[in-house]
């Protein structure tokens, strides 16, 4: 009787520690970037340069994000290799900002809005922090930390006490809206249209059978999404507008970042292989993928 209970607790020892296992394969951690907020025309560059309180502000939120186990991208040096490309690609017309989130490759960006009040009963720092994912800019968490009034001119000390006033809030937060996007899939965009002198359109029906092109468009859509979720933004004669198309976060083959490149592999292939249409890749992202029937 001892054996067959030292075995059977030994199997449920076991079963257990490949259920942990399998649930630490299935956990995405996000990686993360701190950057300043700007407001519209404001210089991203030039932000931080003349404000020394807000560089340590900053650096306080990245070190908390660090401090949790969390990667981090630094923004200074994303902004140095964003500047180098865009100096290599001056006749493109790129936005500085956009280009820094692109070259950081991080999954979820945090804007950072700091303020540093001064007075005679005392210093403080406050800080709004919003968490965006990157490919969208669907935001994923909003809070407010503040560090109180002290008698100290110690910016990062105040700084400290304002992100940890909000930080396990705005993480617990951040965490479910991505553990949302892991589990649902991320959105993406996608258009598609024809060529201004195309001799088809969306209804036009293609192959032996009659069928509509919108409707053989709108199978292969609810196949490939994931979890079969897609919203049909609008559709045209011209023009079908899939706002909100899921992918997998991560590819199940390879454990990598799943992208939209893929999806607009596969239906450009599918659109040529199928139909026997000729179709052209048009401008992408990672959040948005246009195709041009011919």
């Amino acid at each position: 009787m001892k054996i067959y209970i030292s075995l059977l607790f030994l199997t449920i020892i076991c079963a257990t520690t490949t259920l942990q296992a399998q649930e630490k394969v299935t956990q995405v951690q996000p990686t993360i970037m701190v950057i300043p907020w700007v407001k519209e025309g404001q210089d991203i560059r030039t932000i931080l340069e003349d404000d020394f309180n807000k560089r340590i502000a900053i650096a306080k939120v990245k070190e908390a994000f660090d401090d949790r186990g969390f990667t981090t991208y630094d923004f200074t040096q994303k902004l140095k290799q964003a500047l180098n490309e865009m100096a290599l690609k001056s006749d493109e017309k790129t936005d500085l900002k956009s280009e820094v989130i692109r070259l950081s490759t991080a999954d979820i960006i945090i804007e950072t809005e700091v303020f540093v009040q001064k007075s005679s009963t005392g210093n403080s720092v406050k800080l709004i922090l919003e968490g965006k994912y990157a490919i969208n800019a669907q935001s994923l968490s909003n809070k407010i930390g503040e560090s109180g009034k002290f008698y100290t001119d110690d910016i990062a000390k105040l700084s400290k006490k304002a992100v940890e006033s909000c930080i396990e809030d705005f993480l617990n937060t951040m965490n479910d809206k991505f553990g949302q996007i892991v589990e649902n899939g991320k959105s993406i965009r996608i258009n598609i249209g024809f060529i201004e002198d195309s001799e088809y359109d969306m209804d036009s029906e293609i192959g032996d059978e009659g069928d509509i092109l919108s409707d053989l468009l709108e199978e292969w859509l609810e196949e490939e999404a994931h979890n079969n979720y897609f919203h049909l933004g609008g559709i045209t004669p011209n023009s079908m507008i899939i706002d909100d198309f899921r992918i997998p976060l991560k590819d199940p083959k390879t454990g990598r970042n799943y992208r939209a490149t893929k999806v607009s592999s596969k239906l450009r292939k599918f659109i040529k292989n199928k139909f026997g249409l000729a179709v052209k890749q048009g401008k992408r992202s990672e959040g948005e993928i246009n195709i041009i029937i011919q």
